[in-house]
């Protein structure tokens, strides 16, 4: 039979996420969690459910006060605690709506929707059992109590959504527990996402397996549900290592390192042809150049400034098949320095014109791997306009006037009444654009400007292969932790309340945690270190307190592209 792959366990390096209440203990490889005496904490699990599917896991309460529960949270999100009535709720910065939360609580009350449905559930104590079966298919969330799904609960009802708990749920969610602790008193959970039905020898064994005979649970999980491992991680076949050998992330994304000899010459073993290349220098202050395969070899654009287009006739000289090909200039090449080169895969410069807008533009697109690349005509200034992508959606976009001296625009769905400048990181407040399906636009002069031509490079989430969202920052040396579904290749983080800097991390210039070489797409500075951030096997942890990465209660955006999914890898 094949492999399991590796079962969730509680997240250690997310108790950062209790807001201060306390840091919970662990124990049994992370599979048992006690809250501090003096503290409160939800902990939850190390892997998300996917934004589809169906899964189980249960969860042994050894010890109470008489103030534990079981619920779930989204990635990123805080819990804050209402102390009178030991309930929890997402911090009010995260996102996605409170309405989204229940919880589970041991007195068999349900806290949603921000109040508590008495008697919802039967109360549980030492020795109980309590599942969670969250159905993401239905938007469902449904608890039980020793293998009795309360409130008459069916979590195999499908849309009908018998008896569920909480009928909206955000994708990507995290079961949790939790501990409301007071005085001397502890709460002490023992999980079970599928590797051990007896809770480590605590009970007698139930020799249960999923849906995809994975896992030993207790009690026998609903029918089609599934454990919480990588094994059952969802994931594109286009870009699954075992379903192909030419899309995985590595030939998707790729980043080269190499010092200059100020002579031409190529690269190549990429894996692939580069159809973006983004080429910066590391140890001395320069710009940033990015070349691609649609606009042609030696058309470049500065990342930095607001100029127009220039033709850099030692520049990029070659997209080949395995690789790149540069002249000597000094931004490409200079001799002794050393550079950075991050490549993205297109459609091997194959375009094709998209008339899905109200601008027919000449798009690239790689659809396996969520990105494109758009070259169009502006309509003039003032005048509305949408663009197709390409894609199936699209999650952030950069754009550039390649004509005239204009700033460069970014767009995030993650913060939909701003844009962001490339060049200088400034924020500005604009809700005028929307990011669809099938196109994207903006009424206002931020993607068009007079009759010039226009690039946008566009991406979307893809699951195991890049992701795109935000977190908060807490101001603590134990940062956020973030959750990706893959160990990052390339992960970019910008402030979003001031002109700060957008900080590029890299596993080729950082070789081993923490990951402290960091360049700046807006400025022409040197690479520095000092603001560190781990690279795991499901995502990113935080481990500086600096500004860029790290101030409490600030927002940060993140763009991040894989090395390898979660459901193959471990951290490095």
């Amino acid at each position: 039979m094949a492999s399991s792959g590796n079962f969730s366990t509680f997240n250690p390096l997310d108790n950062a996420n209790t807001a201060g209440y306390g840091n919970a203990t662990f124990a049994n490889g992370n599979t048992e969690t006690t809250g501090a005496s003096t503290g409160h904490c939800g902990i939850a699990s190390t892997i998300a459910t996917g934004n589809t599917g169906k899964y189980y896991a249960e969860f042994y309460l050894v010890a109470t006060s008489g103030n534990a529960w079981l619920g779930y949270y989204s990635s990123q999100q805080t819990v804050t605690m209402i102390t009178a009535s030991n309930k929890w709720v997402p911090n009010s910065g995260v996102t996605w709506s409170p309405g989204n939360l229940a919880s589970y609580f041991q007195d068999g009350s349900l806290y949603k929707d921000g109040s508590t449905t008495s008697s919802w559930g039967a109360s549980f104590t030492t020795g109980d059992i309590i599942q969670i079966a969250i159905d993401a298919d239905n938007d469902a969330v449904y608890y039980g109590k020793n293998n009795t799904w309360q409130n008459s609960g069916d979590p195999t009802s499908g849309a009908s959504k018998t008896g569920a708990a909480r009928t909206s749920i955000p994708k990507n969610i995290f079961p949790a527990v939790g501990h409301a602790n007071g005085g001397s008193s502890t709460v002490t959970w023992k999980a079970n996402f599928g590797q051990d039905s007896t809770f480590a020898g605590t009970v007698s064994a139930g020799g249960n397996a999923d849906a995809n005979g994975f896992g030993d649970f207790k009690y026998a999980p609903p029918s089609g549900y599934v454990a919480l491992c990588t094994a059952n991680l969802p994931i594109s076949d286009d870009i699954d290592p075992a379903q192909t050998d030419d899309d995985i992330p590595s030939k998707q994304f790729g980043v080269v390192t190499y010092t200059g000899n100020g002579t031409a010459r190529s690269f190549t073993g990429l894996g692939f042809q580069p159809d973006m290349l983004w080429i910066k220098m590391r140890n001395s202050g320069d710009h940033g150049k990015i070349t691609d395969s649609v606009r042609g070899v030696q058309k470049a654009l500065i990342s930095n400034t607001t100029g127009a287009e220039t033709t850099d006739t030692n520049g990029v000289t070659a997209f080949g098949t395995d690789g790149f090909s540069i002249g000597s200039g000094n931004q490409y090449n200079l001799n002794e320095y050393n550079f950075v080169a991050w490549c993205w895969k297109g459609n091997g410069g194959t375009t094709a014109s998209n008339s899905n807008g109200s601008i027919t533009a000449t798009v690239q697109a790689n659809t396996a791997a969520g990105f494109s690349i758009a070259t169009y005509t502006s309509p003039g200034s003032g005048t509305n306009h949408t663009v197709g992508h390409g894609l199936s959606d699209v999650d952030f976009i950069i754009t550039k006037d390649r004509d005239s001296t204009f700033n460069w625009y970014c767009f995030h769905k993650s913060v939909p009444d701003k844009t962001y400048r490339l060049n200088s990181g400034s924020e500005h407040s604009y809700s005028n654009w929307s990011m669809g399906s099938t196109t994207w636009g903006s009424e206002d002069g931020y993607t068009h400007n007079s009759t010039d031509k226009f690039v946008a490079y566009c991406w979307q989430n893809v699951e195991g292969m890049q992701k795109f969202g935000s977190y908060t920052g807490n101001g603590n040396s134990d940062g956020p932790f973030v959750y990706l579904g893959f160990r990052p290749r390339l992960l970019v983080l910008k402030r979003t309340t001031s002109s700060g800097y957008w900080n590029v991390f890299d596993s080729a210039r950082s070789t081993s945690n923490p990951v402290n070489k960091y360049l700046s797409w807006n400025s022409t500075d040197a690479e520095a270190d000092g603001a560190d951030v781990d690279f795991l096997s499901n995502g990113f942890k935080v481990r500086s307190t600096a500004s860029g990465v790290n101030t409490s209660g600030t927002t940060y955006l993140y763009m991040a592209w894989a090395d390898v999914p979660f459901k193959y890898n471990n951290t490095f």
